[in-house]
């Protein structure tokens, strides 16, 4: 939409208070100096967002104005008009009012379009003026993909010669990380993928069943039943899937693994790849890993009190090891990541070694693992040893040999992050027994131990307050007791303090309260929307060596770390959930007392 009077514009972003009178100038130089429109210098220069830039056009060209970006529309209002042809003409229908329709369009003068809708709907229609992003969040709640994916298999033969064919044309194509558009098949996998990425699912199952195909989605831990496939169709999506992952389309009695990447929307996504056999076919899973959506910060991540301020101690030391542990999808890698943005520095020489890089981190050496030519962690270890790294992050410790090299790395001045699969924390030092490591050299080089699982946000959309029921008081009086202080302790700032959350009751208060989530179009009526992590973490101090050396259980391990203060996972969900983060089902889902 373009500025018809410059110096109306001028005026109305002064007068809405969106720029200065000196930064107007300012633009209006750099405007002249670069030969770019004074909307473009502002917008690059950040002094305005696109969406202020919109509505101050519409103002100045007397057009209605309407912003969507944080409304949900009618599905029914919203199907009026097809998807494809809202992303083709961006134009969006978002209401009605006196028995005409409500358009959102980036060019509302489009004469074409507006003719177009009113004989398609048979009504007549009120056209405003919207954001580019107004509109692809209206376009991004379509989301019966079912029947896209239905659609777009209409016709499709599976015969030999069309997966041939597929492979062939793959084949031929120099860009491996855009997806072909053609074949029916390959608009189908397109959908399915494109949802999963939409709806911010970690996971992809593609399930054979007896006479359907299950497509289920892991969307914030829980998985999700999607849509529903006819079955004549999953020899052709599970086809198509192992040519983009370059696996062996003949193989069907065989597990396989692969990979690939794909471009949606300027952002790149890698695709992690299983394919097993089961009773009613191939199961497919996909591990979604979107690299473009940046580290997140130690402060993030839901790390309070004593247990963030022993995490930034131990990112501060000059060797030693600092262990992450949890079983797969808890969120190991991003809290190794958030400390090594932590260290991250020029001074710094930075080495990882992953299986797969999941995010790419400007100013670290990141190395991806390939076992099928011998790059294993243990042999990409040994040849890192070799860089002059400061810092080495090894993205899991998996056997005996892997174990030695990072135990020795950390005797030798190194600062070495790694993950283990364990239940709690405490149960890294019996793992790293069973590896062979020896007790002596576990109190000699592992700094700080991490223990994490990740839990369900509570929508802050429909959050509701609501008073505990008589078993869920008892359940938090008995498991913070030695957590929360007493009105009268004298040590009672201090303890808050450990604890890390804001207006917490004085455990003898009885004055709880708890929060869940209605459920709404927002979190699309699960009353959850995001996760965050539950930890709990200890630094090995004298007390717990002298315990190493007894060759103790990891019981005994976990109750002197509680000893000395630290606050387990299952304490760390109660206190989130007393603060409105999360609810008490959640905690009691993924955290229970080891």
């Amino acid at each position: 939409m373009l500025i018809k009077d410059q110096k109306k514009f001028e005026q109305v972003i002064v007068e809405l208070k969106v720029v200065s009178p000196d930064q107007l100038d300012t633009a209006k130089i750099e405007s002249v100096k670069l030969g770019k429109s004074l909307d473009e210098v502002l917008l690059e220069s950040g002094a305005m967002s696109a969406e202020d830039i919109v509505k101050a056009k519409a103002i100045v060209s007397e057009t209605p104005y309407v912003n969507l970006t944080n409304q949900k529309i009618d599905e029914k209002i919203l199907k009026i008009l097809e998807k494809d042809y809202c992303e083709r003409y961006q134009v969006v229908v978002f209401g009605m009012a006196n028995g005409k329709l409500n358009l959102a369009m980036l060019d509302p003068y489009n004469v074409q379009v507006i003719d177009f809708i009113e004989k398609k709907s048979g009504q007549g229609v009120v056209s405003y003026v919207a954001s580019a992003a107004s509109i692809k969040h209206v376009i991004s709640q379509f989301s019966d993909y079912s029947s896209e994916v239905s659609e777009a298999l209409k016709g499709m033969s599976t015969g030999p010669e069309d997966i041939g064919a597929a492979k062939e044309k793959e084949s031929a194509n120099t860009e491996p990380s855009v997806i072909s558009q053609d074949a029916p098949v390959t608009r189908a996998v397109n959908t399915i993928l494109e949802y999963a990425i939409k709806a911010k699912a970690s996971d992809i199952h593609i399930e054979p069943r007896e006479k359907t195909v299950k497509v289920r989605y892991r969307i914030d831990g829980i998985l999700n039943d999607t849509m529903t496939l006819p079955k004549h169709i999953h020899a052709a999506i599970v086809s198509r899937i192992k040519i983009l992952s370059n696996l062996k389309i003949d193989e069907h009695r065989l597990p396989q693994d692969g990979r690939f990447a794909i471009k949606l929307e300027d952002k790149d996504v890698d695709l992690r790849v299983s394919i097993s056999p089961i009773s009613f076919g191939e199961k497919v899973v996909i591990r979604i890993l979107d690299k473009s959506s940046g580290v997140i910060t130690l402060e993030k991540l839901g790390l309070k009190g004593r247990a963030f301020r022993l995490i930034k101690e131990a990112s501060g030391k000059p060797h030693g090891m600092i262990l992450s542990t949890g079983p797969t999808g808890s969120g190991k890698s991003t809290t190794l990541y958030a400390i090594l943005q932590r260290i991250n520095s020029v001074e710094v020489n930075i080495v990882t070694l992953e299986d797969p890089v999941e995010y790419n981190v400007e100013g670290i050496n990141q190395i991806q693992v390939n076992s099928q030519i011998g790059l294993t962690f243990a042999s990409g270890l040994r040849s890192i040893l070799r860089q002059d790294p400061d810092v080495i992050m090894v993205g899991e410790i998996r056997d005996t040999e892997t174990a030695d090299l990072a135990v020795q790395s950390a005797l030798t001045g190194h600062i070495v992050l790694s993950t283990l699969h364990t239940n709690s924390a405490s149960g890294v030092l019996p793992r790293l027994k069973d590896m062979q490591v020896e007790p002596f050299l576990i109190a000699s080089t592992v700094n700080t131990v991490i223990g994490q699982r990740l839990v369900r946000k509570i929508c802050d959309k429909c959050k509701e307050q609501y008073k505990p029921s008589e078993t869920e008081l008892a359940s938090i009086k008995e498991c913070l007791k030695n957590v929360l202080p007493k009105k009268d302790d004298p040590r009672a700032s201090e303890k808050l303090e450990d604890v890390g959350y804001d207006n917490l009751p004085f455990i003898d208060s009885g004055d709880y309260n708890l929060y869940k989530g209605k459920g709404c179009d927002n979190c699309h009526g699960t009353g959850y929307q995001g996760r965050v992590g539950v930890y709990e973490v200890f630094s090995i101090t004298q007390d717990l060596e002298k315990l190493l050396l007894q060759e103790v259980t990891s019981s005994e391990i976990q109750n002197e770390a509680v000893k000395e203060g630290m606050v387990t996972m299952k304490q760390d969900g109660y206190l989130k959930a007393l603060s409105g983060i999360t609810s008490l089902k959640e905690v009691a889902r993924v955290a229970q007392d080891y």
